[in-house]
């Protein structure tokens, strides 16, 4: 959010009260700060608003206090169990082959099919199917809400009259209140335990039951009950230290869910993170799932030894080719790799790290008899724990496979012809794969500097430590504790060389996307590509971000979109269609209890979790909508919150509230969320399209307010360089970064954010006082 010159004067008359307690609460902070503290009140109520975030949704301020229920009376333990155990219900969810892979418990919040349980208890992208306690049984129809950070879902099934568990204030729950909880603890069915509240604890945020009583696996997602039956929470997490330590989520996250739900059908609920059935075949069970770009595969496949494979289905060349993909396992006494000459079936070579050494080994059936190892070697260039790219050239007579461009295994063998190639894993290994390729020639992973950046990087590294041979501490040791300490001074060295590496790695990284945001934006308006910039925003802080990959899946949901469409749907249908296909069929939503997490502005990830903020999630919603011919579609930058604008044909124009799932608003409530924000009335102005330039830096001003709650030093710095490389003239960032930079200790970076103030001389801001500041540094 903008900082300094959007606090009107309304709000500077609301603060001015409130200045004076401030300056003495924090007046360690204004100590520090150069400039001195008669600064103009209302520059001084600008610096109070940035540290109390003026402008926070109306949905996020803390609601006012409810007055306390009366209390009713205890129901007997046995009774409570007998009618809390006729609304608990088993949840089991499923593989793709239909095999029960997971159970939990759950609890009826409503009597029209609502039931409550974790997030994690149902996956993601499985069958779900729910159990009462009588041996009834539903297939869930809809994931009606849910909550990644609040661990909640809501389920609906297609039934009616169920007995609900009543829901009470999870906020009088206090220590030592005696509860009681109901679950499926190791596969138990409807167990029933006692005991009491023993602390309210903080995890990220979010102030959570601690309980005296076990929690099992099964036992998640089940109630937590007082002893009138009312709901308080719902069991989340058991300690790994005690078996009689557990924690609830509080029943109050519960109730703004069920307001304000995000549904989404049980056939698309399936579909997230499914691999792309044009691309990709599994074969022998195991769970492999995909991201846009990235491949994830857990559980042990249904093969001898865990074995599961994952076929591309490309076209392969024929001999010589190459095919290679980088991949990183959790457990490097697993295996996970690449295959190639596979029949579609039970034979195909492998090439795979196991154990942390290289194998290569020819599958020639369904068991261990039938495979041979072809090869197996120990390799420096293999980094255990990381990422490391396999490649495999098969050639007509020989195949070489290398690790991270070093070959280290090549073999002769004929014994399997030219088949499909993909990935394998075995055991129960849980790997990561990424930037998988095919083709005859493929590029190095690691290219080489030359010139000058080659000479920079070795005086960097030159006095890197050489391996060191495995009699060395023999010959250490009779130095005893000089020789430690020698050591302990050298490890410390290279420690700081490893972060100056790591410094210098994010600074080319973030100038590399300046250089590349600089070019999209370069140009008229129409021509800028908007979803490709806000792409960069994310690559900013995510590295291996592939943006090709979401590229294709924007288009491949327009294509899916389009296939809905009649070739001559008007643009009211479009627009209908539009709002359903993004906020019901894949549930789409605002983020509700997690609005200030970056990740709501990074729109691959957005793109991922379904959720994010309202500028990310209108640029989602115009970008598909061009992609379909609604070329209408517009940004509007009302304060505090961003909107969509329908302009076509000649009717109305429409404001599109997405972050409410695509709400019609009147130009009335549009009036009042300026009101709110602002404190002044709503112009014309407010209404007034945003420019595609704009956008981007209004996204990158949400990076900026969210990392400094979090981030100090050069680091706090990299979204306001990016906002002034592309507004280089707005005085007010200047004038932030100026106070970052001194805050980090670059008095010089200070200095030449001020001396442009002081040539530019813009409006609104005391020069007289900047001049002082600039003439102490």
């Amino acid at each position: 959010m903008r900082m300094i010159g959007l606090v009107s004067r309304r709000q500077c008359d609301k603060l001015r009260s409130v200045f004076a307690s401030f300056q003495a609460r924090f007046s360690g902070l204004f100590a520090v700060l150069p400039w001195p503290r008669t600064l103009p009140i209302y520059w001084q109520v600008a610096l109070l608003a940035v540290v109390l975030q003026i402008g926070a949704p109306a949905a996020e301020r803390t609601p006012a206090k409810k007055p306390r229920p009366k209390a009713e009376p205890e129901i007997s333990v046995e009774a409570l169990a007998r009618k809390a155990k006729q609304s608990v219900v088993v949840i089991s969810h499923f593989d793709r082959d239909g095999k029960e892979d997971g159970v939990g418990a759950g609890f009826v919040v409503a009597s029209n099919g609502l039931i409550a349980t974790s997030l994690h208890v149902i996956g993601e992208g499985r069958p779900i199917k729910v159990q009462f306690a009588d041996g009834t049984q539903h297939d869930v129809i809809e994931v009606h809400a849910w909550d990644r950070k609040l661990d909640l879902a809501l389920l609906r099934i297609a039934a009616t009259n169920l007995p609900a568990l009543p829901l009470g204030d999870s906020d009088t729950l206090k220590q030592g209140t005696a509860i009681v909880a109901m679950g499926n603890p190791l596969g138990l069915k409807h167990s029933f335990v006692q005991g009491v509240v023993s602390a309210r604890r903080d995890f990220d945020g979010i102030e959570m039951i601690q309980l005296a009583i076990p929690i099992e696996p099964g036992n998640s997602g089940g109630p937590l009950l007082d002893m009138q039956g009312r709901v308080h929470g719902w069991l989340t997490m058991k300690s790994a230290m005690t078996p009689n330590l557990g924690f609830a989520m509080p029943g109050n996250e519960l109730k703004p869910l069920l307001a304000r739900p995000n549904p989404i059908r049980i056939d698309r609920w399936v579909r997230i993170g499914a691999l792309n059935t044009n691309d990709w075949l599994s074969l022998f069970g195991a769970r492999w799932t995909q991201k846009s770009g990235r491949i994830q595969v857990e559980s042990p496949g249904a093969g001898f030894g865990g074995r599961s494979l994952c076929l591309s289905q490309r076209s392969v060349p024929h001999a010589p080719y190459e095919v290679a993909v980088t991949v990183r396992l959790d457990d490097e006494s697993g295996a996970a790799g690449l295959v190639f000459g596979s029949d579609g079936y039970e034979k195909h070579y492998g090439f795979y790290p196991s154990a942390g050494q290289m194998r290569l080994t020819r599958f020639n059936g369904p068991t261990v008899l039938s495979w041979t190892i072809l090869e197996q070697v120990p390799t420096a260039h293999y980094r255990r724990g990381d990422w490391n790219t396999l490649k495999v050239r098969r050639e007509k007579e020989k195949i070489l496979c290398y690790v991270n461009d070093h070959l280290v295994i090549e073999s002769s063998d004929a014994g399997l012809p030219d088949g499909k190639v993909g990935l394998a894993k075995f055991r129960d290994t849980a790997a990561g794969f990424k930037a998988f390729q095919i083709g005859t020639n493929l590029p190095s992973v690691a290219p080489q500097l030359s010139g000058e950046a080659a000479t920079l990087l070795s005086n960097v590294v030159s006095n890197a430590a050489s391996p060191v041979a495995d009699d060395a501490v023999v010959l250490l040791e009779p130095q005893g504790i000089v020789a430690q300490k020698v050591l302990a001074e050298r490890a410390a060295q290279l420690e700081q060389q490893a972060a100056e590496l790591r410094r210098l790695s994010g600074a080319v990284r973030r100038q590399t996307v300046q250089r590349q945001l600089l070019e999209v934006l370069r140009g008229p308006e129409e021509r800028i590509d908007l979803f490709h910039a806000a792409l960069l925003i994310s690559k900013l802080d995510n590295p291996e971000l592939d943006i090709d990959a979401y590229r294709r899946q924007l288009d491949d949901m327009a294509t899916e979109l389009r296939g809905k469409l009649k070739s001559k749907a008007d643009h009211n249908t479009r627009l209908a269609a539009l709002q359903e296909y993004l906020f019901v069929e894949n549930g789409f939503h605002g983020s509700r209890s997690d609005y200030y997490n970056r990740a709501n502005s990074y729109l691959n990830e957005v793109l991922d979790e379904r959720e994010g903020l309202p500028i990310t999630l209108a640029i989602l919603f115009i970008e598909l909508g061009h992609r379909i011919g609604l070329k209408e579609l517009e940004g509007i930058p009302l304060p505090g919150h961003f909107m969509v604008k329908y302009a076509g044909g000649n009717e109305t124009d429409q404001l599109i509230d997405v972050f409410h799932e695509g709400k019609i608003i009147t130009r009335e409530e549009a009036d009042e969320i300026v009101q709110d924000f602002t404190g002044a009335p709503a112009t014309e102005a407010h209404l007034k399209p945003a420019k595609k330039r704009d956008i981007i830096v209004r996204m990158l001003h949400n990076l900026h307010s969210a990392a400094q709650r979090t981030e100090t030093g050069p680091e706090a710095l990299r979204y306001l360089d990016l906002i002034l490389a592309i507004s280089p003239d707005s005085a007010m960032d200047h004038l932030d970064r100026a106070r970052l930079r001194l805050q980090s200790g670059d008095r010089n970076g200070a200095r030449t954010d001020f001396k442009w103030l002081l040539d530019n001389d813009p409006p609104g801001i005391d020069m007289e006082k900047v001049s002082e500041v600039f003439r102490s540094l």
